[in-house]
């Protein structure tokens, strides 16, 4: 049930990517603020991030259905949707401005 609400969360905020922001959840609460992290953009496929941005420092195993895989990177996260980029989060304080 979390990964569903993180999965649909995450596909709401790459339909409204217009500006570049990152999107925190503190004390229960949305928070967007700007971010300047370089990060793969949606539609993307796993190649062509590899190619980019190099190998992942993990990589975790798909779940659910569609199959939703993620692959870490120093700074940010991506999740795909099969082979394709839903969305890159930010992670942790690397893209505060």
């Amino acid at each position: 049930m979390v990964a569903r609400t993180l999965v649909t969360l995450l596909c709401a905020c790459a339909a409204t990517s217009a500006a570049i922001a990152e999107t925190l959840v503190v004390d229960d609460r949305i928070v967007v603020r700007e971010s300047n992290i370089e990060r793969p953009s949606r539609g993307m496929t796993m190649s062509a991030v590899e190619k980019r941005f190099g190998a992942p420092t993990s990589r975790h195993p798909a779940v659910g259905q569609p199959p939703i895989t993620r692959w870490d990177y120093p700074g940010f996260s991506v999740f795909f949707e099969y082979d394709r980029v839903i969305h890159a989060v930010v992670t942790g304080s690397a893209g505060a401005s």
